[in-house]
């Protein structure tokens, strides 16, 4: 879609009719703070970014876009790999100022504003001894990773994020706000639980809480060559694994600078039970011969934020995504070969563990429909900006060709980016048509554009 200049300014001009002039911003240090991704390759850029501090100033933007014609996106965390977050040409809803988060501690619930990002939910939860399912680091944005889905290092125990979304304020594509739930538009509540941001502004959600006090965590290193004895004795470990133990797996440069085999295991159970010798953490350090084994206890809170250094923003990324029933030999040696052939040392293999308590919910109650245990694997190229970025890209296609033929069909739709065509037929499986229909019920003129949708369900789809 392109719009010209003239539209543009007519629409500047009725955004600062309407709303305060310093939310709309076109140029400028503000503009490129609010335009600054995790993935600094993003090149999309848009006409206007406004910064939206309350759901009447989100319904003014999606109004204004409708009215004057210009390509809408969303701007929470920024850490969509894609660059989905920002509307080239178009109009940026920057949600960042919308971060508040409220506790309700007899109810365990957190209201969380559209822009707040996991590691303040966190900490505000911390306070009060609980916590809430999120990713495995805490600079997303909250939103994104619970519309989408939400692997975690809880998601044993606790189910993805989004899973525990109990309800939402939603601005859909008319400019009108609702309130979804169980119990009111159920069927946008069920769409928002795994559908990504297709069908509307969600301003405001609650969440579920959970009373975890204090997490054991920690990483175990062996080295390559061990790859293969180290995984298949952990699909042992995996095959009566407690819903309390979630371990990420994968391949990256360790500690020396060679590729290892990682193991990055969470017990969010009683913490006498992780720290135990005999009990299930301590057994992922006798796998092999671990070159290093560093554990802690503490919050879950502060494991996460301790992260978040090692996804700094500002380096180049494209990431490549399958969805894999087990560490079976053969994935194994392709994730060995792959990171013998790492064209970046900052590249990685990262494989989050789904199971119990997430794997238990039927495949039909939420839009997220793979709920058989299995590992989403991340093949994720980065770099520091260079002239011949496209080798890093190759890398990663070719290391997700040879993980396909051990793969579910589909993928993760958070992760999957615009070249996976061949994928996103197949992530929602049986729930394509219902979501589509919903899709076309609240949005259709498609003004929500965010992680992949199919266009049609395939024939002959099931939802494994």
């Amino acid at each position: 879609m392109t719009v010209d200049s003239p539209t543009r300014q007519r629409a500047v001009a009725e955004l600062k009719r309407l709303l305060p002039a310093d939310r709309v911003i076109t140029g400028g240090p503000e503009y490129a703070a609010g335009t600054a991704l995790w993935n600094d390759a993003v090149a999309s850029r848009p006409a206007i970014l406004l910064r939206c501090t309350s759901t009447a100033e989100v319904r003014a933007g999606v109004r204004t876009a409708r009215e004057f014609g210009l390509p809408l996106s969303v701007r929470s965390g920024g850490h969509d790999w894609a660059g989905r977050a920002l509307s080239d040409d178009g109009l940026t809803l920057d949600l960042t100022p919308m971060c508040s988060v409220h506790i309700d501690v007899g109810a365990r619930r957190a209201t969380v504003a559209g822009g707040a990002r996991a590691n303040r939910v966190l900490a505000a939860a911390d306070r009060y001894g609980l916590v809430a399912a999120t990713g495995t680091i805490g600079t997303l944005g909250m939103a994104g990773l619970t519309l989408g889905g939400g692997y975690g290092p809880l998601g044993g125990r606790f189910g993805l994020a989004a899973d525990n979304l109990t309800g939402a304020e939603v601005v859909l594509a008319d400019g009108s706000v609702v309130w979804t739930d169980a119990e009111h538009e159920p069927d946008l509540f069920w769409a928002l639980r795994g559908g990504g941001g297709n069908f509307g502004v969600v301003t405001s959600m609650e969440i579920r809480l959970h009373a975890v006090p204090a997490v054991v965590t920690g990483m175990v290193w062996y080295s390559l060559r061990q790859a293969q004895k180290v995984f298949a004795r952990l699909e042992d470990v995996l095959s009566d694994c407690p819903d309390a133990l979630t371990v990420q797996t994968g391949v990256i440069n360790g500690p020396q600078g060679k590729p290892m085999a990682m193991l990055w295991p969470t017990w969010s159970g009683e913490p006498v039970v992780g720290t135990d010798p005999a009990g299930p953490v301590q057994r992922l350090t006798r796998l092999g011969t671990a070159a290093v084994a560093e554990f802690e206890t503490g919050s879950f809170a502060a494991a996460i934020a301790a992260r978040d250094t090692m996804f700094p923003d500002g380096r180049y990324v494209t990431i490549r995504t399958r969805s894999l029933p087990r560490h079976t030999p053969e994935v194994v040696d392709a994730l060995v070969r792959g990171a013998k052939a790492m064209t970046s040392p900052l590249s990685a293999f990262s494989l989050h563990h789904f199971h119990g308590a997430a794997a238990r919910v039927p495949w039909s109650e939420t839009a997220f429909a793979l709920r058989k245990p299995h590992m989403m694997a991340e093949v994720i190229a980065v770099w520091t900006p260079e002239k011949d970025s496209g080798r890093h890209a190759a890398w990663a296609d070719a290391a997700s060709a040879a993980l396909e033929p051990h793969a579910f069909a589909g993928g993760y739709a958070n992760v999957l980016g615009p070249e996976a065509t061949d994928q996103v037929p197949y992530v929602y499986g049986g729930n394509t048509a219902r979501l589509l229909a919903i899709k076309e019920t609240v949005d259709p003129d498609g003004v929500f554009q965010g992680i992949p949708l199919p266009q049609a369900a395939p024939h002959a789809l099931s939802h494994g």
